[in-house]
């Protein structure tokens, strides 16, 4: 194998489409017992990406230079003296974070060869593709986590704020088809109401023309994948009711959260992903060619994109 390997670095602070460069010749990264070495096959870009590249968390991030990427699908060339779930060869999947803000990996899925922990990694469902498989974890970890935090179960109502977004259009598939919500209600634009109703939402809400707070109807929960959005969360919760934000800052009581990588939440996902139930939303533009990464980040930032922004072929 390589000991170099090709990659999107950035080695100081700033807007990622200005300092995110190729480079052909990265050192390929040590593996750990406890990790697996991937070749990347497809990856997945999230938020996070540019505001750790403009250094909103520097001060518990890795050192620079920093190859971006949280999101990786691909297949196992290499494991470490401890991990027992994965061999050579496997098709795997995960965020290779553990933990988003605290020193996440300085080379991440936009190369050609990654590193990861065995517990934040699962096997890839056989009916998904490797970029349908990318686009995946950090989103519905967030979702599946978020919803746990505030208890979220079965017979209960949800309105999910940013209802076509990466995380929204899985918190709508979770909520319904997971954990049995009674009714779920989403905002979306106007071209984008279809959509939710095809996820499962039963009151698709065009918030360039109505304003969720205002509704009659209140819900169980507020999932706010928007952010920003908690004042007017709080108003539209029964009484008991509970807001959970996946941005700062928040309004106490809304509750901010921030998900913890792990490979058993993918793995107890599973069957759903494999019978369909819940399915991978991409971007009509997805995926992007691993030469147009800097394209892909810059629309991303629009946050016009529909479910997710994937990166492949990768080398």
């Amino acid at each position: 194998m390589a000991s170099h390997i090709k990659a999107w670095v950035y080695s100081e602070y700033g807007n990622i489409e200005e300092i995110l460069k190729f480079d052909p010749n990265v050192p390929i990264p040590d593996i750990k017992e406890d990790q697996v070495l991937i070749k990347v096959v497809a990856a997945a870009l999230n938020p996070v990406d540019y505001k750790r590249a403009l250094g909103y968390f520097k001060n518990t991030d890795s050192a620079l230079p920093t190859a971006p990427g949280y999101d990786v699908a691909g297949v196992v060339v290499r494991v470490g003296s401890q991990v027992r779930k994965f061999k050579v060869g496997d098709e795997v999947y995960g965020d290779i974070n553990e933990n988003a803000l605290n020193h996440p990996k300085a080379i991440g899925s936009l190369a050609e060869y990654t590193a990861a922990e065995e517990k934040v990694l699962a096997h890839k469902p056989s009916n998904l593709s490797f970029i349908e498989a990318a686009s995946l974890p950090l989103a519905i970890i967030t979702a599946y986590q978020g919803l746990e935090r505030v208890e979220f179960s079965a017979g209960k109502s949800i309105l999910v704020l940013g209802g076509a977004g990466g995380v929204g259009t899985l918190v709508i598939q979770l909520a319904k088809h997971v954990f049995g919500a009674s009714k779920v209600a989403a905002t979306a634009s106007t071209a984008k109401l279809e959509l939710l109703r095809n996820l499962g939402a039963d009151l698709p809400i065009d918030y360039t023309k109505e304003n969720f707070e205002e509704l009659r109807e209140k819900f169980d929960v507020v999932y706010d994948a928007v952010g920003g959005q908690s004042d007017r969360a709080l108003k539209a919760i029964k009484e008991g009711g509970k807001v959970v934000t996946i941005l700062t800052p928040e309004t106490p009581p809304a509750v901010f959260f921030l998900l913890t990588s792990d490979g058993a939440v993918l793995e107890k996902l599973q069957p759903y992903l494999e019978s369909g139930k819940v399915k991978p939303i991409l971007d009509p533009n997805s995926p992007f060619p691993f030469s147009q990464a800097v394209e892909a980040f810059a629309y991303l930032k629009t946050n016009r994109a529909i479910g997710k922004v994937v990166i492949h072929p990768i080398p």
